[in-house]
């Protein structure tokens, strides 16, 4: 009877809802709601910054990016604001917007190139945390910046291409057209922006007082900061949800292959939405010698593409010019697809980012200067003294 009943007892403690597994289950539960709610932020904030730029600018989007229409400034732009914010998703994001309202294309292109250069500032700063140990830190600083590396050859490839020829923003036409009728977003689109529509035409009828300009630019402010916010919260919660998950896949993937690699680093990139956080993974990896350059440079390749799917999603709902939003998206998504098969498909380039990186790293090691001379002169003094030029020209 003893037993019986100690049984009896048991069974429910057992099977009770409020269980330690049960009560994570619920957490983990909120947690993946809370992401789809901050995503969906992300959408209705892009909304408003592609209405309130129309808003604000009316036909003269073109004339207030003046300084931009050199390509080279564009890229500067692009490369400063995403050091500064150290998020390539955020300024995307926002290029995005400002295309659904009136910005160029050809003007967007390349500051999403520079969005690109800009974002590995993080793992770069990561990889100052080895500094004590001389080995350990060459290993490191080669691994956080062989990112810039490829990055900076990419735009060296493309952007003289894209001067010359438009290749990515015809491409990026034609991938958006697959997606969009006479500036009509398909069927799946139409319930995305539906979704949102409540949320954008709700600030939108707040700031009617304020007039045109301003009231524009109001939701133009509003829609930054929620994209800030969004994304911000997103990636802590991403991270607490995925990151065992990703260093799970990356450890497996790593090291069997460049395709696995690079299949590896879209896939992690994609699940803490944060291409520095992937990169950022990398850096303790290398600088342990856990894994060699070479076989972490492939993961580094596919969090660039990873890094494509916020601009994507953010452009499925804007409202203004849908197919012009989606073409940037799609640049965005060509540009890095690209610049992987280009380099690392030709064999006399594949190699060009890891020896630039192993070099730096040793040179750097030897002398801690010359990395703090490297973040701030390739991030910051370079591309402004780029910017002042091209603005007296």
């Amino acid at each position: 009877m003893h037993v019986e009943s100690r049984s009896a007892e048991a069974l429910p403690k057992e099977h009770s809802p409020s269980t330690p597994f049960a009560t994570a289950d619920r957490k983990q539960l909120t947690q993946w709601l809370m992401v789809a709610g901050l995503i969906y932020l992300l959408i209705c904030a892009v909304g408003l910054i592609g209405s309130g730029f129309k808003s604000a600018t009316g036909d003269q989007a073109k004339e207030m990016f003046a300084f931009a229409t050199n390509p080279f400034a564009g890229l500067v732009v692009g490369t400063v604001a995403t050091a500064l914010i150290q998020s390539s998703s955020t300024v995307t994001s926002i290029i995005v917007g400002l295309v659904a309202g009136g910005l160029p294309v050809s003007v967007a292109v390349p500051m999403v190139m520079g969005a690109n250069i800009g974002t590995s500032i993080t793992n770069t700063i990561v990889s100052l945390g080895h500094v004590r140990e001389k080995k350990e830190f060459a290993r490191a600083f080669s691994a956080a910046t062989v990112h810039d590396f490829f990055n900076l050859l990419s735009v060296v490839i493309f952007l003289p291409l894209e001067m010359a020829f438009g290749l990515l923003e015809k491409i990026g036409s034609f991938l958006a057209g697959l997606f969009v009728v006479e500036n009509a977003s398909m069927n799946g689109l139409n319930f995305v922006k539906a979704s949102t529509a409540p949320v954008v035409n709700s600030f939108k009828h707040m700031v009617e007082g304020f007039g045109h300009v301003v009231g524009g630019s109001l939701l133009i402010l509003v829609g930054i900061v929620l994209i800030f916010l969004s994304i911000h919260y997103v990636g802590k919660l991403l991270k607490r949800l995925m990151v065992g998950r990703a260093k799970e896949i990356m450890h497996t993937a790593i090291g069997k292959g460049p395709l696995s690699g690079i299949v590896s680093g879209t896939l992690v990139t994609v699940l803490v939405q944060s291409s520095s956080t992937t990169t950022s993974l990398m850096v303790p990896l290398a600088g342990s010698g856990t894994f060699g350059l070479k076989e972490i440079y492939p993961f580094t390749l596919g969090a660039n593409i990873g890094t494509c799917i916020t601009a994507l999603l953010a452009a499925t709902a804007v409202t203004g010019n849908t197919a012009a939003a989606l073409q940037i998206a799609f640049i965005h998504l060509t540009y890095n697809v690209l610049g992987v098969l280009v380099i690392y498909g030709l064999p006399f380039l594949r190699y060009l980012p890891v020896q630039a990186a192993e070099w730096l790293g040793e040179t750097a090691s030897k002398n801690k200067l010359v990395a703090l001379a490297y973040i701030l002169g390739v991030f910051f003094i370079v591309p402004g003294v780029c910017l002042g030029v091209t603005s007296l020209v």
